[in-house]
């Protein structure tokens, strides 16, 4: 009887035991929940979409827009009146010699210029016509007959000095014979909040003392109120 009794129980044991093995395991893509099975995120991420990089903003050239404000600005002087000054630039023509022409001859800041044959001549206080005097007389010694032009091509040395109550004080180059005190003001930006229009001085080189300078006459017309300025003028806004 017992023997049987363990017979069966063993018999039923192996059938458990085989009915179980024959269940499915859960997919490796299922994970089990508390309440049932879910999908089971991958590992694997999908591969993000190209960045798409920015269109890029115009860019100002910066070496043009210098370039463009350096511009020499054309020459309006009298040749027969100007006095050439350091940091102007000359041309000066040979005719029928091209080794002793020289174009774009800078006036040094000791007032020279230097040309072959000739060395060094002092330039500084002269007009063109002066110049070319004194070039076509050295020339004479080694060639016969020079034919010389000489002309002004750049004007750097006519300067004033605008200081005192404006809103940009400096020191300006002036490319016009017939500037103005308010042409010179204007190129400081004009007067600051602080400027008395009543107390405006020009100091004029090689003159002793100062010219009042009218302001509200000037504005308003008044003949002669607003004067040339002269180079190394110096205006002084109070």
């Amino acid at each position: 009887m017992i023997a049987r009794v363990l017979i069966t129980f063993t018999a039923a044991a192996v059938m458990a035991s085989a009915a179980f093995a024959q269940q499915p395991s859960p997919s490796p893509r299922e994970a089990v929940g508390t309440t049932g099975t879910t999908p089971a995120k991958s590992g694997v991420t999908a591969p993000a979409a190209p960045a798409t990089a920015p269109e890029a903003a115009p860019v100002t050239s910066t070496a043009a827009a210098a370039t463009a404000a350096r511009a020499v600005e054309a020459v309006s002087v009298d040749p027969k009146d100007y006095k050439i000054g350091p940091e102007d630039v000359l041309d000066i023509t040979v005719w029928k010699n091209a080794e002793l022409t020289r174009p774009r001859i800078p006036v040094r800041p000791d007032g020279k210029i230097s040309h072959p044959l000739i060395n060094d001549i002092s330039v500084a206080g002269l007009t063109a016509e002066q110049v070319k005097v004194e070039v076509t007389q050295r020339l004479a010694r080694f060639i016969e007959n020079p034919e010389v032009s000489v002309v002004v091509v750049e004007v750097h040395s006519f300067k004033v000095s605008v200081s005192g109550n404006v809103r940009m004080p400096g020191y300006f180059e002036v490319k016009t014979p017939d500037a103005t005190v308010l042409d010179m003001i204007a190129r400081a930006q004009g007067l600051n909040e602080f400027a008395d229009k009543g107390s405006i001085r020009v100091i004029s080189r090689g003159q002793n003392g100062a010219t009042d300078f009218r302001y509200n006459d000037a504005i308003n017309g008044k003949n002669g109120a607003n004067f040339i300025v002269q180079p190394g003028d110096v205006i002084v806004v109070n």
